[in-house]
């Protein structure tokens, strides 16, 4: 069984997906992390956005893993933690830039299809429905005003120490809704057979009961 959850960034996509994983004993594949990684790498090394051809050899030697813990998804990139490294600000909109590169999205394709090898997967990302897991048993579409999401993104990063102005964060919010809309490959949007679902007022456990009902 393959579930695909999609979405704009902030919607929620991370949380239900670890959630619902988690109730249906299934493997998580969280595809934004992938991009994160490559933009996190791209940082690291000074590979200019420009310089596709290094960035793709990026995303193909990508020496990645995933560990469930009891708090959470554990990301690793050659061996080092870099599970708060790749949620920062700086690395997020680096990640819209290089998933709007065509080439980059064709060397991770392959990879992200190998998660549904495993058996039960929970797929989390922009086109996991549309693109990656075309025939999907299930496909749910999550998405919440920008305000929304921009609060949401703030007490995350308050809780961490860290001081962002709200008015930038919805700006940043916006411009990488419009990236992810209007990039020529794979762009931002529903599946035709996805469930649709505004998060905007509802939590967390609101959310993962209409997926599951759906499910069951």
């Amino acid at each position: 069984m393959i579930v695909t959850i999609d979405g704009p960034s902030g919607a929620g996509k991370g949380t239900i997906s670890q959630l619902l994983s988690a109730e249906l004993n299934a493997t998580l594949l969280d595809s934004g992390a992938l991009y994160r990684l490559v933009a996190l790498a791209s940082i690291k090394h000074a590979i200019a956005i420009e310089s596709v051809e290094a960035l793709v050899e990026l995303a193909r030697q990508l020496d990645v893993t995933f560990i469930s813990t009891p708090k959470g998804v554990e990301v690793t990139l050659a061996g080092e933690d870099v599970t708060l490294a790749i949620r920062t600000e700086q690395v997020g909109m680096q990640a819209s830039r290089v998933a709007a590169i065509a080439e980059v999205r064709e060397a991770l394709l392959q990879r992200q299809r190998d998660f549904a090898a495993t058996g039960a997967l929970v797929a989390d990302g922009r086109d996991m429905g549309t693109t990656v897991f075309p025939n999907a048993d299930y496909k749910f579409f999550l998405t919440a005003s920008a305000e929304a999401r921009a609060e949401r993104r703030y007490k995350q990063l308050a809780e961490r120490g860290e001081s962002v102005d709200m008015n930038a964060l919805i700006a940043d919010i916006r411009d990488r809704d419009e990236r992810d809309q209007s990039r020529a490959s794979s762009p931002l949007k529903p599946a035709d057979d996805a469930v649709r679902i505004d998060s905007t007022d509802l939590g967390i456990d609101e959310v993962l009961q209409v997926i599951l009902k759906h499910i069951n």
